[in-house]
């Protein structure tokens, strides 16, 4: 408590305590989702088995619209990582080493997930389980690794996704919203394959929205770095746009936050009822198009409709947030949002497999008063077993946001080792094989079906890339490139 008083006593007074709220929230609303929406069964053998509940749950497809608060974490993103890396350049950090620094705040929590979850596997296997049976209690634990591999792809491309920004404003998420639309329209008559490039273009939309919207935020001077030593969050100043004209600003007012809600809602409505979308914000097993999976028109929309609401709700958020507990909870919440995240399906393997060892796992039919009733004892052992898994592992992330505050400036990974001339090419060219390494890893153990026979719970082939790149980001990040 001493150490979240002192942070938020150093809060820098231009700081966007409401963006930091919304990444906490957004997280926190995924887990509990994913948490109510759990239906636990047995198979044929007696093992405990999981599925999604909302398939049988047709009434609660409009809730979802609530639920899916995936794409407020994508437009947190592109709010931050502008922000950060605005800071960073003008602390004379160049955008390779600002990635770098970015991404272990990202990888280290997952390495440690990836970890454990090979190592326990690897024991399981020696003892005599099954290697399909690993490898599904693997696949449900690394199911949130898909939003990472996304999550992963947008970020590298922040710098050139801000300077589009800068050069076309508004123009460029229009773009990207134009070939999502391409995407839905060539899986609605083809196979589902066409409309793949959606993960890139639905994501690095959203997140081109909080660009936008960072750079609204900012003022009329928003292009150029502010002066060094200025916060993350403080407003850069400005350079024009060429020609001199200025770009089109996202406009924040309360009107335009109450449009966007209004008309967001409007269009998700007739896209899901007289259009093909399905109502689900929520993968629903069995629907031929998915909303979220990649992403879809619809949600587009949806996200319109949740940054309306954003924009309504700020004034009071932020008052909120100007008083000492809300605004501590906030920061505890954010050291270890990562390890929540990527946790909180191992948190239900635990807890199932700890009822089951005692006979006392319920599987009540899902729709039931008992299925319902059981939700809150439910929830809150997981929450419970949670709070476990993140007081053991949270430290790991806690530990790289420190360290990594500063974008890398601090270290000798903060500029260009040995000149521009001899280490920066090479040292961007390993960075972005890092980072597509780390994402093949990922996609590949995410394509991988859930009772294939895996000992080690994840594909071997995908362990190695993603541990061997992960490490060579390691690396450079620490200045290892520019040494001797």
């Amino acid at each position: 408590m001493r150490r979240l008083r002192q942070l938020a006593a150093r809060t820098p007074a231009g700081r966007q305590r409401y963006v930091d709220l919304l990444r906490a929230l957004a997280i926190c609303m995924v887990v509990l989702g994913h948490w109510a929406v759990a239906a636990i069964g047995e198979d044929a053998t007696g093992r405990p088995t999981g599925r999604s509940a909302l398939p049988e749950l047709p009434w609660a497809y409009p809730l979802t619209w609530l639920a899916q608060v995936m794409p407020v974490f994508f437009l947190v993103g592109g709010y931050a990582n502008t922000a950060s890396l605005t800071a960073r350049r003008a602390a004379g950090v160049d955008a390779t080493a600002w990635l770098l620094a970015r991404g272990a705040r990202l990888l280290r929590p997952t390495t440690a997930l990836l970890l454990v979850i090979a190592g326990g596997a690897a024991l399981a296997s020696l003892a005599g389980v099954e290697a399909t049976l690993v490898r599904t209690v693997a696949w449900f634990a690394t199911i949130p690794l898909w939003f990472l591999a996304a999550y992963l792809i947008v970020v590298p491309l922040t710098p050139a996704m801000h300077a589009l920004h800068r050069r076309f404003g508004l123009l460029v998420p229009l773009v990207l919203a134009a070939l999502v639309v391409a995407g839905d329209v060539g899986r609605a008559l083809g196979p589902a394959g066409l409309a793949l490039p959606n993960y890139v273009f639905g994501w690095l939309a959203v997140h081109q929205l909080g660009i936008a919207w960072r750079d609204a935020d900012a003022g009329p001077h928003a292009a150029r770095p502010a002066p060094p030593g200025t916060p993350d969050s403080a407003p850069p100043r400005a350079a024009p746009t060429p020609g001199g004209a200025p770009a089109r600003r996202l406009p924040t007012s309360r009107r335009a936050g109450a449009a966007a809600l209004l008309g967001g809602l409007a269009a998700t409505v007739l896209l899901t009822t007289v259009g093909p979308y399905p109502m689900s914000m929520l993968n629903v097993p069995g629907e031929r198009l998915d909303n979220a999976a990649p992403p879809s028109l619809a949600l587009l929309t949806l996200t319109t409709a949740q940054f309306g609401l954003i924009l309504l709700l700020r004034a009071p958020a932020e008052r909120w947030l100007r008083r000492p507990r809300p605004w501590q909870a906030v920061i505890a919440v954010n050291s270890v949002v990562l390890t929540v995240f990527l946790w909180h399906l191992t948190a239900v393997i635990l807890l199932v497999g700890a009822l089951d060892a005692v006979g006392r796992l319920p599987t009540p039919p899902v729709g039931s008063a008992a299925w319902f009733a059981w939700r809150v004892p439910w929830v809150l052992m997981l929450v419970v077993v949670l709070a476990v898994l993140v007081a053991v592992f949270g430290p790991v992330e806690a530990r790289t946001g420190r360290s990594g505050s500063t974008g890398g400036g601090g270290s000798s990974a903060g500029r260009a080792p040995g000149g521009p001339g001899r280490w920066a090419t090479a040292r961007t060219a390993l960075t972005a094989a890092g980072f597509a390494a780390v994402v093949y890893a990922l996609v590949a153990n995410a394509e991988t079906p859930r009772s294939a026979p895996e000992a080690l719970g994840v594909p071997a082939p995908a362990l190695v890339a993603y541990l061997a790149r992960a490490g060579t980001l390691r690396l450079l990040r620490s200045g290892w490139a520019g040494r001797g």
